[in-house]
């Protein structure tokens, strides 16, 4: 999720516990060994998850995301993790501006030989997530039993983030048709987006949106995947949908998967996936890898 000042802020936190990290995992020999590119957003750095790589510090990229846990369970494997807080799909090819410093575009790190490309990208896009969590808490006091950050964000009957959700759609098709040129012979894995909210009940205290928006945000986020899935489906890659698995670990939950409304400075940064909901989704992926042959 895109925020400059929350950016800023977990920054400030993560520059008392970063280690720094190699920004590949093994010494072995590139012949003998599978070439994985993981590309995204904060959703797939993992802000405040020990440890964070200071490779660039400003991307908030820690040693225990999915894409470090999935290469320590792959074995054999060698992860170049070029995923960055606050990206969207631009940043692919554009370097971005980070604190203190800029992240190359993370197609630099795609070669014509990667073996294994995944990618968690849309929720910025347009700034949808960066909307939401930024509207929706100011509004709850306002009808707390009602659905006021869905009613902020309908305009004449529509729903402005589902329509920008459309586009987001398009923008990813480009992405993934981008990753097949430079990557031809790779698997390239599509990730959607963990629940955040659960499918019944509240728990304000910590995620702190009025009671009617739980079912709007959750119909958010499908929608989000869903358009993912399509994307996935127009273009040469397989959409890994985490939303399922994720049921009984939103924020609400006792073993949840995501960050509630306050930052664990040695756990997650605020409504994003800690270390329990990074290796949930590893698990998923390497599911589908497995019936892959992997």
């Amino acid at each position: 999720m895109r925020s400059r000042r929350s950016l800023l802020a977990v920054l400030v936190s993560v520059l008392f516990f970063a280690l720094l990290q190699p920004a590949t995992a093994g010494a072995a020999s590139r012949d003998d060994v599978r070439h994985y590119v993981a590309l995204g957003d904060s959703y797939t750095s993992g802000p405040l998850i020990p440890f964070q790589r200071l490779d660039p510090l400003g991307c908030l990229r820690s040693t225990n995301n999915y894409p470090a846990v999935l290469a320590r369970e792959l074995g054999n494997t060698l992860l170049n993790d070029v995923s960055c807080a606050g990206a969207d799909s631009t940043d692919m090819t554009e370097r971005q501006e980070i604190p203190l410093g800029y992240n190359a575009p993370q197609f630099d790190a795609l070669e014509p030989g990667t073996d294994l490309v995944t990618i968690g990208i849309g929720g910025n896009d347009h700034g949808v997530f960066g909307s939401v969590i930024s509207t929706c808490p100011e509004l709850r006091d306002s009808d707390p039993t009602g659905n006021p950050c869905q009613d902020h964000f309908t305009v004449d009957g529509v729903d402005t983030l589902k329509t920008a959700i459309a586009q987001t759609r398009l923008d990813v098709e480009d992405v993934l048709a981008d990753v097949r040129n430079r990557s031809p012979e790779a698997t390239v894995l599509l990730i959607g987006y963990p629940r955040i909210a659960p499918p019944t009940g509240t728990c304000p205290g910590i995620l702190p949106f009025a009671d009617g928006d739980y079912a709007w945000l959750n119909d958010i986020e499908e929608t989000l995947n869903a358009a993912l899935a399509t994307a996935a489906n127009n273009g040469t890659a397989t959409f890994v949908d985490t939303y399922p698995a994720s049921l009984g670990h939103d924020a609400c939950a006792d073993r949840p998967w995501i960050q509630g409304q306050h930052h664990n400075l040695l756990g997650a940064a605020s409504y994003h996936p800690n270390r329990r909901g990074m290796a949930g989704v590893a698990g998923v992926i390497e599911d589908e890898l497995a019936a892959r042959g992997w």
